[in-house]
């Protein structure tokens, strides 16, 4: 094998037609014979290309409304024949099967095709075989052929050629390989879920998981961990797939953080009023619905100054000027938000750092879909947590029945404890956050650091009460004793919504009484690891 390898005869056969006849001039132009199929070859030939249709190379006419065309041996030995072995070339001459140099090839549109909501039939009609096993005989012979799936390398194909005169290099080849066997592992990926999915099977034996390259990250977490950010082909609006209108690239912490604030606003539907979170390494710091984005903003805001400076802000409603004013008095890394109007992005052209990414919708928080966690050796795949309730869902539980006003607060502390790292414990008061506690290992503790956050920024703000005073507290899990419910009291609540479930549930209950407290319960946990 020699490093560089001529290129004399490429068979394209391509469902996305983007490029194809620029790419078909620039080969032909280089005497290089071209081979086709079907939509291809007219596309091709309407460009006034002279194409050979593979039909002709393997004497064998398209059938089965296009499955059988390409799976034949005068096409599969055309790209698996090693050139420097004599048995392969003898076996060539023998039968008169041409080499394959160059095999362009993108597949049926399958992600598309469920994307779009076929049924099953068209979906399995969508799945491509001619294709995948095309690809897969290119790419084990790199040493020879050259495989392209992606439009997006056909200029690097066409640079590699000029360069070296019609000629490609093994490192080359490499690489269009690597590029090759990911793309079909992904088709089969796509076609495996899809297919567990139709066939209501959670757990298939196999589960196979693949993403497209969106972006190449400076770093991960920490400055010595590399990254990339891929991307699922999901529609879903969100980071992954909104606009960058300004703003360096996104880091790692960015998207994760960004992903965290976007989920949780989108708790809040645009019907429900404006709403806005803050987070702040994956936890909200703030979250508050107002009657105008601003309001809402301040009251999130108001929660825990401190710790939204560099954070990440995310609106349910499209982000106008005045509130674009009151967030660039501040440093913040990213806001996101499904619009934003003229006024806003003129505000924030003045924050060069400032990164405003816009979604043109919100997230369905009562989507089905599934998440994955990393272990030594595994990950672990579970339903996304789509749990929701509304006040039909609770159980009054305690001697005191909660008023509207605590009821409408108590559901919208459900909401956002549900987005907290457990043990999460949060404080609402007409509307907003006043207190959250995160991540501790003691749920008492959650409790008590919430209601100090609260104590601090009443300091700060010169109130003679922190707001926790006459609020609500939401525990994404039942309280094992009463002490965290009592710390909880102690902080100003007057009502508290958990899940109940406890052995000490009666404790909890009858010390929720002994403080005049209302409690419902809803049945349901947020664990949030």
């Amino acid at each position: 094998m020699t490093d560089l390898a001529p290129v004399r005869r490429a068979l394209l056969s391509v469902s996305d037609k983007t490029g194809l006849v620029e790419l078909g001039q620039a080969l032909a132009e280089r005497g290089i014979e071209l081979l086709s199929t079907g939509g291809s070859a007219k596309t091709l030939r309407n460009a006034g290309l002279e194409v050979r249709d593979v039909a002709d190379v393997t004497s064998f006419p398209e059938m089965m409304d296009g499955r059988v065309k390409t799976l034949h041996p005068m096409v599969h030995g055309g790209l698996l024949a090693l050139r420097d072995n004599d048995d392969h070339v003898k076996a060539m001459t023998d039968h008169g099967i041409g080499a394959i140099d160059l095999l362009v090839v993108n597949l049926y549109p399958f992600e598309e095709t469920v994307a779009k909501g076929a049924d099953y039939d068209t979906c399995i009609e969508n799945i491509d075989i001619g294709g995948p096993a095309m690809i897969r005989a290119a790419a084990k012979n790199h040493a020879f052929v050259n495989v392209v799936v992606d439009v997006e390398d056909y200029p690097a194909l066409l640079d590699e050629l000029a360069a070296n005169d019609g000629q490609t290099s093994y490192a080359f080849r490499q690489k269009l390989a690597l590029t090759a066997y990911a793309r079909t592992g992904a088709y089969d990926a796509a076609v495996s879920t899809w297919m567990a999915k139709a066939l209501e099977e959670t757990a298939p034996r196999r589960r196979a998981v693949a993403g497209q390259l969106a972006q190449t990250l400076r770093y991960g977490e920490n400055p010595h961990q590399s990254a990339a950010f891929y991307t699922d082909g999901s529609a879903r609006p969100g980071v992954a797939t909104a606009t960058q209108h300004q703003g360096k690239e996104l880091s790692y912490n960015n998207i994760n953080d960004t992903d965290a604030a976007f989920e949780l606003v989108s708790e809040f539907a645009t019907a429900e009023g404006p709403a806005c979170a803050i987070i702040k390494h994956a936890n909200p710091c703030g979250v508050a619905q107002g009657a105008t984005l601003q309001e809402a903003y301040s009251k999130a805001f108001d929660c825990d100054r401190t710790s939204a400076f560099g954070g990440i802000i995310a609106l349910n409603q499209p982000l106008d000027g005045p509130t674009a004013e009151e967030i660039s008095k501040i440093f913040t890394e990213v806001v996101i938000a499904p619009g934003a109007d003229e006024d806003a992005k003129a505000i924030f052209a003045a924050k060069k750092n400032l990164r405003l990414l816009t979604t043109e919708g919100l997230a369905n928080p009562a989507e089905a879909a599934l998440t994955l966690k990393q272990v030594s050796g595994g990950f672990l795949v579970q339903d996304k947590d789509n749990g929701r309730l509304t006040q039909d869902d609770l159980k009054v539980v305690t001697k005191r029945a909660p008023t509207e006003a605590e009821m409408a607060d108590m559901l919208f502390a459900w909401k956002v404890a549900k987005h907290v790292k457990s043990n999460a414990i949060v404080y609402v008061k007409d509307g907003a956050t006043v207190g959250v506690g995160a991540g501790q290992m003691s749920r008492v503790d959650s409790c008590r650091i919430a209601a100090r956050k609260a104590q601090d920024m009443a300091d700060a703000l010169g109130l003679s009460a922190p707001l926790t005073q006459g609020s609500v507290v939401a525990s994404d899990a039942f309280f094992p004793f009463a002490d965290g419910l009592l710390t909880a009291a102690e902080a100003g609540a007057t009502a508290v919504i958990h899940p109940g479930g406890s052995m000490r549930d009666d404790e909890v209950i009858a010390a929720a009484d002994d403080a005049g407290l209302a409690m419902v319960l809803t049945g349901m946990r947020h664990f949030r690891h």
